[in-house]
């Protein structure tokens, strides 16, 4: 009987890593041949593993950069209403400046878990997990490592899409079970960076994957995002305690300042909530399919950005943490209020609040979400 249940988790992992397309041994670089349509641009070195820049464009002037360390979208171009392309997200000068102390996850892909939860612990069957406190006594983005900081797997690169890869191993920042993970990102023929997230594992856990890319769509020349006009589709959103968890209510946004319903500048009523936004709004849907659930736009350029998602919940930050201690691009301070994320994603600390979506992943079953960052007028 013990031969046969071993044989068996051989059985499954094999099976379960050919289902998700994802290599055996992730933790190291895979070297890839790009096709001469792709770009791919050395990066830098940890320890002995090389970090690459890869190039995904369409013929509209949307072009993404993204590095396989953290899965990370280093830079995010397009064009304004004149037609001069612009980068619209924060990030640094080289890989140095990802790899510091301080980074606020510019661009990462986070995980095992996104977003917070509370007192870093949670129970599945009656079993109590412990996860690293990295954030006020919580867990934030998955812990000390989260997905942000380890080096993807690169299966796949062409002109317009990017696959990677990545094998979370039971235990690893305190949770369970073997997590094969794979990220897919395409710039589409309709102007968006779609990101297609699927997961599988071999033992119950929560999951919950999300881009924490910072958004400015001025491309720097604002120094503040206060002055984009924001619509959320939501009608509700979750309240938090003094260390952003949800106090487990889902709240009317009317006659609040989260209010977003109507495009409304976002400094407009920022000074009434205590740290500036930095809150999860549920999104107004029927099912789960993909729908709209937030639209910027940027005054001085006359960018638009739309979010479409298969996510229930969506966290708007205002980018509070931000104070112009971190020097980005081109030598300039990034200062409180430099951008905004919009961050598709199941609800903060869902693993002790029965009254959310479920994020439990179980053995047969498939984490699958899809989430389109679109910029219409360019198609």
């Amino acid at each position: 009987m013990k031969l046969f249940t071993v044989f068996a988790s051989a059985i499954f992992l094999f099976v379960l890593t050919l289902l998700s397309g994802c290599e055996p041994a992730p933790e190291k670089n895979k070297e890839i041949v790009v096709p001469e349509n792709g770009t791919k641009t050395y990066y830098g070195t940890i320890d002995k593993d090389s970090i690459y820049a890869y190039t995904i464009k369409n013929n509209h002037g949307l072009k993404a950069v993204i590095s396989n360390y953290g899965g990370t979208l280093l830079e995010l171009w397009t064009p304004d209403k004149n037609g001069k392309s612009g980068n619209v997200i924060l990030g640094f000068d080289s890989l140095s400046g990802y790899l510091q102390k301080g980074n606020p996850y510019f661009g990462a892909l986070v995980g095992r878990y996104a977003n917070r939860i509370g007192r870093a612990t949670f129970t599945i069957d009656g079993k109590v997990y412990t996860l690293a406190p990295n954030d006020r006594g919580n867990t934030l983005h998955g812990g000390i490592k989260g997905f942000d900081k380890v080096i993807w797997n690169v299966n796949l690169v062409n002109d317009s899409s990017l696959s990677l890869s990545y094998l979370s191993r039971d235990g690893e920042e305190g949770f369970p079970g073997n997590l094969n993970v794979k990220v897919v990102y395409t710039v589409t023929s309709r102007n968006g960076l779609m990101i297609d997230y699927t997961a599988l594992t071999d033992m119950k856990t929560p999951v919950n994957l999300t881009n924490h890319a910072y958004f400015n769509l001025s491309s720097g020349k604002d120094s503040t995002i206060l002055g984009e006009e924001l619509k959320i589709f939501a009608s509700k959103f979750t309240p938090v305690n003094d260390t952003l968890i949800p106090t487990g209510k889902q709240v009317p946004v009317k006659n609040t300042p989260m209010d977003f319903q109507k495009s409304k500048k976002i400094g407009m009523e920022i000074d009434k909530v205590k740290g500036g936004y930095d809150h999860n709004f549920i999104i107004d849907r029927k099912d789960s399919s993909l729908v709209i659930a937030a639209s910027v736009f940027d005054p001085s350029s006359g960018r638009v950005m739309e979010v479409w998602t298969t996510q229930p919940g969506i966290q708007f930050y205002t980018g509070n943490f931000l104070n112009g201690s971190l020097t980005g691009r081109d030598g300039k301070k990034i200062i409180q209020h430099a951008a905004l994320c919009l961050e598709t994603q199941h609800f903060p600390d869902s693993p002790n609040q029965p009254s959310f979506p479920n994020v439990i992943l179980a053995p047969g079953q498939t984490y699958h979400e899809v989430t389109v960052y679109k910029f219409p007028g360019n198609e």
